[in-house]
């Protein structure tokens, strides 16, 4: 029988379509089989019409067993096509694996019946209306951070001027990561949580600044200047987690990966900044406050005057060996002048 007028098959064809993917292995178009064989082509005539300039007229069939077993067949073309991964050259034929998926020259198609089995119904995630009412808050707070921190710095009797600049640069530079990140739910998920990711980037921010002001008061209060290494590293460690947090909502069948991926970045820039500190005091945090918070907060009790003399023996006898290295490298320097 002539193509052109269909075929009747001696036996109940179950209900197909065949899909077009796009890269995120998602479906760009779906058009049902009427027919078959199911001829697919850019011409008109075929069954499944596809806009490809890299598809011959008619590029290949489909066919169906008694069984329900699809085989594709291809047809005279240039680019020809493949079928799990094994390329297939004009007049070659392969049944479909499991899942249905096939090449032709550059189209990734799927074929699926009402005999495959189909995924369980997905539960609808609606975002709670909380987030839209915590998002203001949490700018807010974040603004009021900002203020103060301003307001400490600057004389008495500032313009507002002053203040314009840190308050607005880093609620731009959130508004923007949220909106980037958003930008990549929607090519990736296609949705665009932006209040989502706007509020972990608040939730992470915030955190650092209360801990920016909380970490020097408690290491005054208590006589713990260690304390202050959490402070350089609260923020590799603030980033690395704010980054997987939204990674989850873009790609959250790559959780792991991810996770680990972040995680060898962060011991890798940990590793390379306690390198870069080999000749310092310390690693991580000064050994002592560079400011002091008000004495009211001082709950440990006075130390000796002798007591910070001591502390400071280490220091003398670096500075002393540096300065050692430096007269050497001064010296060397004349001798190869001369």
């Amino acid at each position: 029988m002539d193509h052109s007028q269909g075929q009747v098959i001696p036996f109940a064809a179950p209900a197909a379509v065949v899909e077009l993917l796009g890269r995120d292995g998602r479906a760009i178009l779906i058009q049902r089989v009427t027919r078959w064989p199911a001829r697919i082509g850019r011409s008109p005539a075929c069954d499944i019409v596809l806009d490809d300039v890299h598809l011959a007229a008619e590029h290949a069939e489909l066919m169906l067993s008694p069984e329900g077993q699809a085989r594709l067949r291809l047809l005279d073309s240039r680019n020809g096509g493949s079928v799990g991964g094994r390329p297939l050259a004009a007049g070659h034929e392969a049944d479909l694996p499991r899942g249905g998926v096939f090449q032709l020259a550059g189209s990734t198609l799927r074929l699926r019946t009402s005999a495959d089995l189909l995924a369980p119904e997905q539960t609808l995630v609606v975002q709670p209306t909380r987030h839209w009412t915590l998002v203001p808050l949490l700018l807010i707070v974040m603004l009021l951070l900002q203020w103060l921190e301003r307001w400490s710095a600057v004389d008495p009797g500032a313009r507002w001027v002053d203040y314009a600049s840190p308050l607005l640069a880093p609620l731009a530079l959130t508004l923007g990561w949220a909106g980037l990140w958003s930008l990549a739910s929607q090519l990736f998920q296609h949705r665009f949580p932006f209040a989502t990711h706007l509020r972990r980037a608040l939730l992470v921010l915030l955190t650092l600044q209360v801990l920016e002001w909380l970490l020097p008061a408690l290491a005054y209060a208590f006589s713990w200047p260690r304390l202050m290494a959490l402070e350089a590293l609260s923020v590799p460690v603030g980033a690395a987690v704010l980054v997987a947090w939204h990674a989850r909502l873009v790609w959250p069948g790559a959780r792991r990966t991810l996770n680990g991926g972040i995680a060898a970045l962060l011991l890798l820039g940990l590793g390379l900044q306690a390198a870069g500190r080999q000749e310092q005091q310390h690693l991580f945090g000064p050994p002592y406050l560079a400011s002091l918070p008000p004495p009211v907060l001082r709950l440990a009790p006075p130390q000796p005057t002798e007591s910070l003399i001591e502390s400071l023996r280490p220091l003398k006898v670096e500075l002393a060996r540096q300065a050692r290295k430096d007269n050497e490298g001064a010296v060397e320097e004349d001798v190869g002048g001369e």
